[in-house]
This record gives structure tokens, C-alpha cells and sequence, in this order.
């Protein structure tokens, strides 16, 4: 399970501004899955880990583009709430690729696919070699730990 991570998050789960520290996850979806992406932020956040998401932090009278821009650098990792609405959305695309592009061969874990809606048959290119946390037809409660567990570096083996 996730160990609570507070070093570079302040009470809200946001990384401190005063420090410019970077953040541990932007979550990139489809409006479709808004739900889902605040779900996974929510979840991120009690664990202790600081989040961007569009819902939350991107504010009347800001630059969108600037503002994908700037989540897509100072993210350690990127989440992509995977669904058949993010797989052919034109907008989704870049902000996977950004990631993908920072490691291509996955030893980093800076893309983390996370599927919520089934749609492995939508899977082409790349996807299909990439493992991806899969909370579809999951509880809460198991959705959660398996997310939780699915972000840790490392191995799972149980104690």
C-alpha cells in the first residue's frame, strides 16, 4: 500500500508554491470520465500525494494549452484515466505522448495507464504493450488498493 507522502504536499494534496516543488501526478482524461479522474485524484491526495487536474486546478481566465503545458512538465508521473472516450479524443493524445516521450521504454513509470471503462478492443499502437492498473467492475474499496498499490515502484509482493 501506499506510504503517505507529505514531504512535498501541503494539507490539500497541491504541491507548496512557496517551495515551486514539482507534482507527483497529473491526471489526463476525457470529460466523460471526470468522475473517474476526481475519484483517482481524491484517492491520490488522502494517500499524500500532490495531483493536477483540470476540474480543480485550472481557473477561469487561464490559458489551457499553457496550463496542459505546464502539468505536463511538472508532473513526475502522468495518470491516464483510460476509457474508449480518451482513446479517440483528439486532446487526450498529446498529453499521453508528452509522457510517453519522457519514457519510452517504461523503466520510469512516468505514464501510468489507468483503465476505468473496458476498451482493450480500442487498444492499437502502443497500448496494447503497455500494462495498465485495470479498476473496471472493481469496488471501491479493491478499485482503490489496486490503484494504490498499482502506483508503487517496485514489486508487490505480499508480506
Amino acid at each position: 500500500m501506499a506510504d503517505a507522502k507529505q514531504s512535498k504536499a501541503n494539507r490539500g494534496g497541491n504541491p507548496d508554491p512557496a517551495t515551486n516543488s514539482s507534482i507527483d501526478f497529473f491526471i489526463s482524461y476525457n470529460g466523460a470520465d471526470k468522475t473517474w479522474a476526481e475519484w483517482i485524484a481524491w484517492q491520490l491526495e488522502v494517500a499524500g500525494f500532490s495531483t493536477i487536474l483540470q476540474a480543480w486546478d485550472f481557473r477561469p481566465g487561464t490559458n489551457f494549452v499553457l496550463k496542459m503545458q505546464e502539468a505536463s512538465e511538472k508532473a513526475e508521473r502522468t495518470i491516464a484515466v483510460l476509457s474508449p472516450n480518451y482513446l479517440n479524443a483528439d486532446f487526450t493524445q498529446p498529453e499521453w505522448a508528452a509522457a510517453f516521450r519522457r519514457d519510452p521504454q517504461g523503466t520510469k513509470g512516468i505514464l501510468v495507464p489507468v483503465m476505468v471503462r473496458d476498451c482493450r478492443q480500442e487498444f492499437e499502437g502502443l497500448w496494447p504493450q503497455i500494462i495498465d492498473i485495470n479498476l473496471v467492475n472493481l469496488s471501491e474499496e479493491v478499485a482503490r488498493k489496486a490503484l494504490l498499490e498499482g502506483i508503487e515502484s517496485g514489486r508487490i509482493k505480499p508480506k
